[in-house]
């Protein structure tokens, strides 16, 4: 167990192991397998249904899994299946065989009658595991479906309706959304909601769990806002605004301040402004100071696209709220993208609390354990790995600076190059994974780049990763679902590059969570294979200047030899993993009250659809109009709730008393509403027909929340500060050894 799932422990969420009682389950099931080799195919899916014992129903699934695709569960495997059944999230190491796994689970649960949900990381995964597993659900008697991007309603009624259905989470947040606003029942494609195995559970259930996801009506374009945009690009940091110490703000300074009245033409603060040029300038200067090209986003085919941090690829759904999206492109002088109203939203969280039996397995699960704990109160269990791992795990190397770092990396890619050893180096971002390749290619060696510019090409890419010679140079790798193999995909030199150590990761700099930089470590090493890693960091890196509080002497190399340099560069991650532990629940907190508003709508949108047409279609309208309304409205309430909370009440408060009285009179109202509009149509026949259908067009997204909080709220916190005297706790002096 790693020293951080030890501190989670001492702190009092403590990783769970498989206990006796499964092992002697386990072992029943070892001996339960020989009387299974003479019986005939077609009778093990009967004797599955049939035999509730535990143990023989682990000993069946192993045997049909044999025979159907080959492989025969080890027992550890079987161990993490009733860890799956018992709602746990299980970690089980890279290629140790988690697709078997949730499949095996899968099937046990729907012999007892029960309908599987697998949630995939993405649309390939998805498409992909059910596709290789079906083998076995067919021996099994299971009926398997998936669901991607392309499907279409019939296909996604029929996915739905198997006895296990493959699909990645935001596919099912979107059927989800589109179900709650339909206009008669048979429309909806999805109905039992029993067991989700959560696949890659780290990164559905915590990386996703603040993106909420939306279905969005469309509403009049927007207008491109650049004459903004061009007065912040004019400004100079520190002149007229101030990025905070730990890069998550910024504010104007007073400097900045006149200059924005000056060229508008406005009081900031006076009444008849109404904030507006206020919110338009935070827009754009956090579009222009917080988010950076080929960072945080790409620009490609005329459009911003953004990144995923967490998997390195573009996330073809995501964008950031209306405000901030418009100011991005805005400032890349790209025409806005269409704006949207809000329909309705949901996140991972809410969408998985829908099921009876939440469950999951990752790789990285061990350093989640309190995320896990507070999040969803699930607990998380470490199975062991069925051969050693053998892989030698270097300590931190931490630099002064960011050229001493690279320079450092470079050199030990280049030595292992020489001598044939294969070598995986992951960095953050697309713009770093393409600065080490330059210089890599300036020091003669050869690189392959996996980003998301060319991430359509990653399973060719990773998939050699481990040929002799290979050195690839890719961004996060969660997610990407596929094994690096020594010796590449035929495996024929997998001798010698064994011999020369197995493949070395590179780590180029921290991750904000730790297991992130698990995810990468453990690329190497697979099922007891050979292999090594080697992390880099410096001092300049954003994380440990954002987060570390230490300046340490460094040797002639550059290199920080102190035991509490290194210290100082894993506690500024343990301190992002706390910031970001602290969002969610900020997030959370601001979803409480409207979540119970939306059970009531969608208790009333159910009454009503037994209603016949047209007064069905009239009164959903009305219902659905008031809760989009209701939405906006709550929007910009969180916006200008921290003007209020300047009295000393918490910003969450203010909130919640009014999304609670904005509430009060809609279901009647909406009901008033329609009533009065009966009355005026009472030979109606069609309410589509006088304006009363569903909206012209609608889509689905991704909202990457704003982790910095509104502008407006930022903006007050720093001058609340700033009046009060308060010192920003990022902008305290760093602490020197000693």
């Amino acid at each position: 167990m790693s020293v951080r799932a030890r501190v989670a422990g001492f702190l009092g969420v403590r990783p769970l192991v498989p206990d006796g009682a499964a092992r002697r389950t386990v072992a029943r099931a070892a001996k339960g397998v020989p009387a299974l080799a003479s019986v005939p195919d077609d009778e093990l899916p009967e004797r599955l249904r049939a035999d509730g014992d535990p143990a023989a129903g682990l000993a069946l699934v192993r045997e049909i899994g044999r025979r159907a695709i080959g492989e025969r569960a080890h027992d550890n495997q079987l161990l993490a299946v009733l860890g799956l059944l018992d709602g746990r999230i299980v970690q089980l190491d890279t290629g140790e065989g988690k697709t078997l796994v949730g499949a095996l689970a899968a099937v046990l649960s729907s012999a007892r009658g029960l309908h599987v949900t697998v949630l995939a990381a993405n649309d390939y995964l998805a498409r992909r595991d059910a596709t290789w597993m079906r083998p076995l659900y067919d021996a099994a008697g299971v009926d398997v479906a998936w669901v991607d991007a392309a499907s279409g309603a019939e296909d996604r009624r029929a996915a739905y309706a198997a006895d296990v259905t493959y699909v990645a989470a935001s596919e099912l947040g979107f059927d989800t959304l589109r179900d709650r606003l339909v206009h008669d029942e048979a429309e909806r494609v999805r109905d039992r909601r029993e067991v989700v195995i959560v696949d890659e559970a780290d990164s559905v259930l915590i990386d996703q769990a603040r993106l909420p996801l939306v279905l969005a009506g469309a509403v009049d374009d927007a207008e491109p806002d650049t004459t903004m945009a061009a007065l912040v690009a004019s400004m100079k940091p520190g002149t007229h605004y101030a990025v905070s110490a730990d890069g998550y703000g910024v504010t104007f300074t007073p400097a900045g301040e006149e200059l924005i009245e000056r060229t508008f033409g406005v009081d900031l603060y006076s009444e008849s402004d109404g904030g507006g040029t206020l919110t338009r300038a935070n827009l754009a200067v956090h579009a222009e100071a917080l988010l950076t090209r080929d960072v945080d986003y790409l620009v490609r085919d005329g459009a911003v696209q953004l990144v995923d941090a967490a998997k390195g690829r573009v996330a073809s759904l995501q964008r950031w709220p209306d405000g901030l999206q418009a100011a991005v492109e805005a400032k890349e002088g790209l025409t806005p993208s269409q704006a949207g109203e809000v329909l309705d939203s949901i996140t991972a969280p809410e969408l998985v609390q829908e099921f009876g039996l939440l469950c999951g397995m990752t790789g990285t699960a061990a350093t989640a354990v309190e995320q896990f704990d507070r999040m969803y109160r699930r607990r998380v269990e470490v199975i062991p790995p069925n051969v050693p791992c053998v892989r030698t795990d270097e300590p931190l190397a931490l630099y002064a600076t960011r050229a001493d770092k690279l320079r450092a990396i470079v050199e030990r890619i280049a030595a292992a190059h020489a001598a044939g050893r294969p070598v995986l180096a992951g960095t953050p971002s697309v713009a770093d994974s393409e600065e080490l390749a330059a210089l890599l290619t300036a020091a003669d060696v050869a690189c392959v780049v996996l980003n998301a510019k060319n991430d359509e090409a990653e399973a060719p890419i990773i998939a050699e990763a481990g040929r002799r010679g290979a050195v690839t140079v890719s961004t996060q790798l969660a997610g990407r679902g596929v094994d690096i193999r020594l010796g590449g995909t035929d495996g024929a030199a997998r001798a010698d590059v064994a011999e020369l150590g197995g493949l070395l990761v590179i780590g180029t700099e921290p991750h904000a969570a730790a297991r992130l930089d698990d995810q990468l470590r453990g690329r190497a090493g697979r099922q007891g294979d050979p292999g090594g890693s080697a992390f880099f960091a410096s001092l300049e890196d954003d994380l440990i200047a954002r987060h570390a509080r230490i300046r340490p002497s460094a040797d002639a190399d550059g290199r920080v030899a102190t035991a509490g340099g290194r210290a100082q560069a894993e506690h500024a991650q343990r301190v992002a993993e706390g910031t970001a532990l602290r969002i969610y629940a900020n997030t959370q907190e601001y979803a409480v009250v409207p979540r119970r508003q939306r059970e009531h709508v969608l208790a009333r949108r159910e009454e009503l659809l037994a209603e016949p047409e047209p007064e069905r279609g009239v009164r959903l309208y009305f219902l659905d109009r008031a809760w989009a309304d209701h939405l906006a409205h709550l929007a910009q309430v969180r916006d200008a709730t921290p003007l209020r909370s300047l009295s000393g009440k918490a910003p969450v408060v203010e909130f919640n008393a009014e999304a609670v009285q904005a509430f009060e009179g809609l279901l009647s109202g909406a009901d008033d509403d329609a009533d009065e509009f009966l009355a005026a149509h009472p030979g109606l026949t069609d309410a589509a027909e006088l304006g009363l259908g569903r909206p012209s067009a609608t889509w689905t997204y991704v909202v990457r929340d704003d982790p910095f909080g509104a502008p407006l709220e930022r903006f007050l916190r720093g001058i609340t500060q700033r009046m009060l005297g308060r010192p920003d706790p990022d902008e305290r002096p760093a602490v020197g050894p000693g």
